[in-house]
């Protein structure tokens, strides 16, 4: 009877998805901060006004927006129906 010993174990909490939501979240803003170099919006860097810097931002935010997704679902899967 000491510590619950008896009763059954008290529900787990899991983190899932949570790796991929924070790598995720890091690639969009990564990838926002060189589209906006790109466009020449920061102005007198080292990336500014270069097309290339451009599509590859948007790109990785693209992947970025993808493993948040990605993330978001494997959290609502993880939940025990009630």
């Amino acid at each position: 009877m000491v510590n619950n010993e008896t009763e059954a174990p008290a529900e787990t909490i899991r983190l899932r998805g949570w790796l991929s939501m924070s790598i995720g979240l890091l690639a969009v803003v990564l990838g926002a901060v060189w589209t906006l170099q790109g466009l020449n919006v920061f102005e007198n860097e080292l990336m500014s006004d270069q097309p290339v810097w451009a599509a590859v931002g948007g790109a990785v935010t693209g992947v970025g927006l993808a493993l948040v997704v990605i993330g978001m679902r494997r959290r609502s899967s993880g939940k025990p129906a009630a």
